[in-house]
């Protein structure tokens, strides 16, 4: 532990600047300038240097990049759509999931929508939430009070919620795939907009 510091304070800048100033005293001393003082010249100097260094700068963290954060995401959303096929839903339920889960599966396409979704971490962190978190809970949620309202019938139907819940969330979905292709629209217009331009200039 000790060792690995010192090794780390020799690349540091506090070093590096010590030693320049440092070699300053040295070159002093050659040419006659320090005198007899020169130990405590060239020790002065280094302390100045290394005072007068910016301090070291800590290594950013080095967290996953957008592009492997969907990969898990995709990854992620295969398992919940294995998990999904067991559950044994009504016509209309069904119905919705499917459309929900296509639309998913859309948005995380490795082709058009990769590029405009790593650039976009709100709705990467959008779609992260509803494959983790919204949709696997409204879907268990639905299995465990469906088996309880088994045997206390009369209440509200487990089905209509969950049918309520897979159009928010759908409707969610074609809020972000909106955003997204309003993104692309405005980046051909503004594509447009430079050619344009450029096509005026003279020759």
């Amino acid at each position: 532990m000790a060792t690995s510091r010192f090794l780390g304070y020799l690349e540091s800048r506090k070093n590096i600047a010590g030693s320049a100033c440092g070699l300053l005293g040295v070159v002093l001393t050659f040419t006659g300038v320090a005198g007899p003082y020169w130990p405590v010249v060239v020790a002065g100097l280094y302390g100045a240097g290394a005072l007068i260094a910016p301090p070291e700068r800590p290594p950013l963290p080095d967290f996953p990049d957008p592009s492997a954060q969907l990969d898990e995401l995709r990854q992620d959303f295969d398992k919940l759509r294995g998990y999904l096929t067991d559950i044994d839903l009504s016509v209309t339920a069904a119905a919705r999931l499917r459309e929900l889960t296509e639309l998913l599966t859309a948005l995380l396409d490795h082709g058009w929508s990769k590029e405009l979704l790593a650039h976009d971490p709100e709705a990467v962190h959008a779609l992260s939430r509803i494959v983790r978190r919204d949709l696997p809970e409204a879907v268990d949620t639905f299995a465990r009070t469906r088996w309880w309202t088994r045997m206390s019938p009369g209440t509200d139907s487990p089905e209509l919620h969950l049918e309520r819940q897979l159009g928010f969330l759908k409707k969610e979905a074609q809020g972000l795939a909106a955003t997204l292709r309003e993104a692309e629209a405005r980046r051909q217009e503004t594509h447009t907009r430079y050619l344009e331009g450029r096509s005026e200039q003279p020759p």
